[in-house]
């Protein structure tokens, strides 16, 4: 199989490892030529994954012109490029994974961004519990690969299920896009809480009204519980938000000890999707006619017009109200 993974980040590079430890003949691509020239000559991705080898069934090329007939194309890039990326993709019939997890400025699903530009493409989406650092040291865990088109999905599973690597099968690829990039603002979330020195109590009813909160806004767009309440909801979120690998946990955190959003994500010195995902989360909620305070107040503290303290308080002092889901034929 020939694949052409499109972000050379360390989610492409994690992927393009898992394919090609598969027996997968793998391109990888993305715009640092600085990187891919790391990753050919030294066998090393050693700006986002140092320490880890790069496979030799791994060709890091330098234009998607080098890549030759391809049978799946993975998408990996933060979410402002994926309009980018997906002008790389033919516009014959290709089989087309979107692996970024994240909203595009106006609030839209990726994996509807791609087939925008490219009406042909047979895509699917895959997301789950992925940390790429423990993707490439093998420690197991699951994902789910969803499409509309039973086939795709059963592909893009075929592609990457192994011994490390389980794969689910789902045809909510709404759901299953939403939920990988809603995550990332509660994992900020989350951050701040730590970061404010509050307890586990408190971050787990953070969590269990965010995803209240991200459900209802999946129901108002036609998806379904069960995927918010599976692999690539809950169990991307507990991932996510409980784990110090996390670019976006580490981001609140930051936040919530007190820096200012840019200091913030100097630290961490990779893009933390969740930032951009906030700001584009309110624009979807609000066509939707969804309300989403936990969102709408990690929106508010990541860009300085809140203090954390102050908008957990404004929770707080929230009417009482009767838990449930918004619930949509």
């Amino acid at each position: 199989m020939r694949v052409a993974v499109i972000g050379a980040g360390s989610w492409g590079t994690a992927l393009a490892i898992l394919l090609a430890r598969k027996g997968a003949s793998v391109g990888l691509f993305g715009r640092n030529t600085s990187d891919l020239a790391t990753i050919r000559d030294l066998r090393e991705n050693r700006h986002y994954l140092p320490g880890f080898s790069v496979p030799e069934g791994v060709e890091a090329i330098t234009g998607p012109g080098e890549l030759g007939e391809v049978d799946l194309w993975v998408i990996a890039v933060p979410s402002p490029g994926i309009r980018w990326a997906a002008s790389l993709i033919p516009e014959t019939p290709s089989k087309v994974v979107v692996a970024s997890k994240g909203l595009d400025g106006a609030g839209r699903l990726l994996g509807d961004v791609l087939s925008e530009v490219r009406p042909a493409a047979k895509l699917a989406a895959l997301s789950g519990p992925n940390l790429a650092i423990e993707i490439v040291r093998g420690i197991p865990t699951a994902a789910v690969s969803a499409s509309e088109d039973d086939e795709v999905a059963e592909y893009v599973r075929d592609a990457f299920i192994g011994p490390s690597y389980r794969v689910y099968l789902s045809n909510d690829r709404v759901g299953v896009e939403l939920a990988g990039a809603l995550k990332n603002v509660l994992a900020i979330a989350a951050g701040i809480s730590d970061g404010l020195g509050f307890g586990d109590n408190t971050k787990g009813a953070l969590l269990a009204r965010g995803l209240h909160e991200m459900t209802s806004l999946g129901l108002a767009m036609g998806s379904r519980v069960e995927t918010f309440m599976g692999i690539a909801g809950v169990g991307d979120l507990f991932a996510t938000a409980a784990s110090t690998l996390s670019r976006n946990y580490r981001v609140g955190r930051a936040i919530g000890e007190g820096a200012p959003l840019l200091e913030a994500l100097d630290r961490v010195g990779q893009v933390a999707e969740g930032v951009g995902t906030a700001e584009a989360a309110g624009k979807l909620a609000s066509r939707h006619g969804i309300a989403m305070p936990v969102f709408e107040a990690t929106r508010a503290v990541i860009h300085g017009q809140v203090g954390a303290a102050e908008a957990v308080e404004q929770l707080m002092e929230r009417l009482p109200k009767r838990e449930g889901f918004l619930r949509c034929p």
